[in-house]
């Protein structure tokens, strides 16, 4: 089974505001949009959101690459989440983790595959990440109607 690369981005106008989230799904030949948006949300739920409704797709254990462009995502999964669980979702500043529904969500759908995190730099003309991003902003476009 060849693996699956996922592009995912969030968007928010305002934040809290009408938020959106795009991702592609990437297998060879294959490939598939989705996005969505919420009419009350911020941009890191967003982020969030976008890999969790993508790793949704998958319907058996999955080599997967993640591209995101959101450190807060990538390290969040690959490096805070440790720490967080430990403690019982509280951060180090000693406060409740902020998005745990949807951490909880990835941490539970994630542990399903196997997984490369991997960061992009966002609006630096990385076509995947350009076209999850605009997938994110028809999801704002979605949440204002």
């Amino acid at each position: 089974m060849k693996a699956v690369d996922i592009y995912t981005d969030g968007a928010c106008s305002g934040n809290p505001g009408p938020g959106g989230w795009g991702a592609i799904l990437k297998s060879g030949e294959h490939e598939k949009e989705i996005w969505g948006g919420e009419p009350q949300t911020t941009n890191n739920r967003m982020e969030l959101l976008a890999v969790i409704r993508a790793l949704e797709q998958l319907k058996r254990e999955t080599t997967v690459r993640v591209h995101t462009d959101s450190q807060y995502v990538q390290k969040g999964i690959s490096e805070w989440i440790h720490g967080w669980k430990a403690r019982g979702w509280i951060t180090a500043g000693k406060t409740a983790v902020k998005n745990s529904d949807l951490w909880r969500a990835l941490d539970e759908i994630a542990a399903q595959h196997k997984i490369e995190w991997l960061w992009v730099k966002g609006h630096a003309g990385h076509a995947e990440n350009e076209r999850a991003d605009a997938l994110a902003r028809r999801g704002v476009e979605i949440a204002r109607r």
